[in-house]
């Protein structure tokens, strides 16, 4: 009896653990959007968010799919090639196409998002029979064509998943706090703050015009430097903000100001992104190597966007027309629907281009 009333006395003292309220209907901080980080729980959180036209927490809603696969035509036996696996919606589909059939071998440089993605497509039915994941860089496609004898299908998805501008610890977003991170693997390579703790006044404008068009490059670049040597280090996404809005400061304030600064913090950031992760020397050598993973008469369809590595790649695949070993490609680029611009903010910048290998 002694000891039924001492249970009762100890679970008595122990203090009752609230359940987790979920912050109103929009909550702002990412850890608080624990609705949306779990699809599979809160389906109908999902549905309502994804109808506002917004993106949510932790996901990627992929764009121009019906495109892609309009083009790619890819029939139950064949085998493809996603380079960005992301967080697989493209991947899904084009395995919804293969029908049991065939196989997709896929790429991403993410360990902590590939891994849930393998995961999540495992759930849904695509295991290792038909999906084999790499845990590296699209540029080495050529390893993996010799390994399995060419690609009838090759996809290249070149933007940053939602998932990862969203996460406040990958540092890719200004408009949250976090680390100057921006690297696609965290386990490789240099920070964005440390790229920054050394870089020169000139190195850094050449950076930002060549990766981004930046037109405020000299100006910026002399700020940021200027405010390191001052031994005031820029680790945080907000402190790079800071530094940005205090150096165009002196624009006029009217309505276009907030526009200006908030592009201005979209080229630095992507400016930075791209050289902390080597993107146009992968894609560089991507493009290089494509021709020869494509089996003849073979198909890609590549989106991009940003002028710079849209640039390269339509230079890549007009002077492999020119050479022949194109036999089409994409003269215009192909844009997403108006509908999908207005249902998702981040497919209005993009394009595709394509092209067929000769036979």
């Amino acid at each position: 009896m002694s000891e039924q009333n001492n249970q009762n006395t100890q679970e008595s003292q122990t203090p009752h653990k609230r359940r987790v309220r979920y912050k109103g209907k929009y909550p702002k901080k990412f850890e608080e959007k624990y609705k949306e980080l779990q699809p599979e729980k809160y389906k109908d959180t999902i549905a309502h968010v994804i109808q506002k036209g917004n993106t949510p927490a932790g996901m990627h809603i992929s764009i121009m799919v019906n495109e892609i696969l309009d083009f790619l035509k890819i029939q139950p036996g064949e085998t493809g090639f996603d380079a960005t696996l992301g967080y697989g919606g493209h991947t899904k589909a084009m395995l919804e196409c293969l029908n049991g059939e065939g196989h997709i071998y896929a790429t991403d440089v993410d360990p902590e998002e590939s891994a849930k993605t393998r995961k999540r497509l495992a759930d849904q039915g695509f295991g290792e029979d038909i999906l084999s994941i790499r845990l590296q860089n699209f540029c080495t496609i050529d390893e993996i064509a010799k390994e399995v004898g060419g690609f009838d299908f090759i996809l290249a998805d070149l933007g940053v998943s939602s998932m990862q501008i969203d996460n406040p610890k990958r540092g890719f977003s200004f408009k949250v706090d976090g680390p100057l991170d921006l690297r696609l693997n965290q386990e490789k390579g240099i920070s964005a703050a440390e790229r920054l703790d050394n870089i020169s006044e000139e190195e850094l404008a050449g950076m930002l015009y060549e990766n981004s068009d930046e037109p405020y490059c000299e100006e910026l670049a002399k700020a940021i430097t200027t405010e390191i040597r001052k031994g005031n280090r820029i680790d945080t996404t907000t402190k790079l903000r800071n530094v940005i809005e205090k150096t165009l400061d002196f624009l006029p304030n009217n309505k276009e100001k907030k526009d200006i600064i908030k592009k201005t913090c979209q080229r630095t950031f992507q400016a930075l992104r791209i050289d902390v992760n080597n993107e146009f020397e992968v894609l560089y050598e991507f493009m290089e190597k494509l021709p020869g993973a494509l089996k003849p008469g073979g198909r890609v369809a590549i989106l991009t966007f940003h002028s710079g590595e849209d640039k390269l790649v339509k230079k890549a695949l007009k002077a492999g027309y020119k050479e022949g070993i194109y036999s089409e490609y994409a003269r215009d680029v192909v844009r997403p629907s108006a509908q999908e611009c207005a249902q998702n903010g981040r497919a209005r910048s993009t394009k595709m281009r394509w092209a067929v290998k000769a036979e």
